[in-house]
């Protein structure tokens, strides 16, 4: 059966997400300790990162919760300095992968419908996409408020599968993460493809296609 539409996930999939947070929590705490946060660099961006595994990787509350544990109380003229520095680099670094534009609008002129599933909040996600010029592209979004479950739960992808209005066989999904991307779809039916470019995790999904480059793509819609 052709493939008539094409999701992705976003974060290491369209977006290299985790050298974006490793740069800009760097500067954020590079930041903080100019601002009088008296803490090595290194102990201070160790501290952070285990937070984001304990917290989320998109906690908004990530450096007041950091502060507080870190030297007990809030100091807002740190924290001001921390998130300042942060999204300064974020703006930077929050740039597609190599060939992600030119992809999206080689699979548009094949009539292929495309969309995103993400973990990450709405609101989040839109701006990710707004910030890399690539909202126009997308059909269909669904985020983690969409359905309340992260992946590799059915509930996202089966409302992508309904809002896309095709049969599960009919859509390629293609994210970086086996356990959650891959597996996930592969249970409701859908073909997949792993970005193996972005890929940061290991499980033991299989998936149908190996993403080497994004624009790999276009050889398998064809094919």
């Amino acid at each position: 059966m052709a493939v008539k539409a094409v999701l992705f996930d976003l974060d290491n999939t369209l977006v290299d997400f985790m050298q974006m947070k490793k740069r800009s929590s760097e500067a954020a705490i590079r930041a903080m300790v100019d601002a009088g946060l008296e803490m090595d660099e290194k102990r201070a961006l160790s501290m952070l990162f285990q937070m984001y595994e304990e917290h989320g990787i998109e906690d908004q509350k990530i450096f007041e919760k950091f502060l507080k544990k870190a030297i007990g109380r809030m100091d807002y003229r740190i924290l001001a300095n921390g998130v300042a520095a942060y999204r300064r680099v974020k703006s930077g670094h929050l740039v597609p992968y190599p060939h992600v534009r030119d992809t999206l609008i080689k699979l548009k002129g094949r009539g292929m419908l495309l969309g995103i599933v993400s973990d990450a909040p709405r609101m989040q996600a839109w701006l990710r996409l707004a910030e890399m010029s690539l909202t126009e592209f997308f059909d269909v979004v669904v985020a983690l408020e969409d359905t309340g479950q992260a992946k590799p739960s059915k509930l996202p992808f089966n409302q992508a599968i309904e809002s896309l209005r095709l049969k599960p066989e009919e859509i390629l999904f293609v994210g970086d993460n086996p356990e959650r991307d891959i597996k996930g779809a592969k249970g409701v039916g859908m073909l997949t493809a792993l970005a193996a470019y972005g890929q940061i995790f290991r499980g033991e999904a299989k998936a149908d296609h190996i993403l080497k480059d994004i624009k790999d793509l276009v050889k398998i819609v064809k094919a």
